[in-house]
């Protein structure tokens, strides 16, 4: 089949690893001091690892690959990790996110500024200015596109950061998704959004993890593929809700 799949040049490939340990498919390994795809069918095309390389190295082709098969994914990182773990529940657990396990310290402070807030929840208004907002649901023109300050959120941002309301969707537009769970590239309809109205800045909310890295790179492409300057912030968010 023809599908769009990673390809690595060895001759920018600098052997620093990054995109070995960013790719949670194990579809990047290290070979001679050379990142090097190993199979195709471990490569999901979402592109986590295109982001963390410093030399520019990883890119998107369309060609004959095989299709990506998720049971010899699980299969593979179980051995790589020499656990069963990866595939005993028989979901595969995609974001390294799952890795961590414990509790999540937060500050005393703001935890308890939190819970005065919950109890007293009618005064803590919405600042959601705009339906729907998942990307694949959203038009590609709409009124209130024109002129925006546009938020693209990665899907975890908004519960792990408290104060997701006030500090980020506060006088902005909003769009959200996750394109590991979406299984699709998001460069393409945000192309579209950017070219076609006005946006007059854009913020990106992504977390720590690998995963988040496929968003960051699909709203870089759109930027670029849209042949617009559109001033882009990026910011990360730790799993413990800090910003990084």
């Amino acid at each position: 089949m023809i599908r769009k799949i990673i390809q690595i040049d060895e001759e920018k490939c600098n052997g620093c690893g990054l995109c070995a340990e960013a790719c949670h498919e194990g579809a990047i390994g290290m070979v001679d001091g050379k990142a090097k795809l190993l199979r195709d069918d471990y490569c999901d095309g979402l592109g986590d690892c295109l982001p963390v390389c410093p030399m520019d190295a990883i890119h998107f082709v369309e060609r004959e690959a095989a299709a990506y098969d998720e049971v010899a994914v699980k299969a593979h990182m179980a051995e790589k990790h020499g656990t069963a773990d990866s595939t005993a529940d028989g979901q595969h657990k995609g974001c390294k996110s799952t890795a961590f396990h414990g509790t999540i310290r937060h500050n005393p402070e703001a935890s308890s500024n939190t819970e005065t807030a919950s109890a007293d929840h009618a005064s803590i208004p919405s600042a959601l200015q705009n339906w729907p907002t998942q990307i694949k649901l959203a038009p590609i023109n709409a009124p209130y596109f024109e002129g925006a300050d546009l938020l693209i959120a990665a899907d975890c941002t908004a519960y792990a950061y408290g104060d997701f309301h006030r500090d980020f969707i506060r006088g902005k537009i909003l769009l959200m998704g996750c394109p590991k769970l979406d299984m699709v590239d998001y460069s393409e309809k945000l192309t579209e959004i950017f070219q076609n109205n006005d946006i007059r800045s854009i913020t990106l909310t992504r977390m720590e993890v690998p995963c988040c890295g496929g968003m960051e790179y699909a709203v870089k492409q759109a930027i670029a593929g849209s042949g617009k300057e559109i001033p882009l912030k990026v910011v990360t968010i730790g799993i413990d809700g800090a910003l990084r």
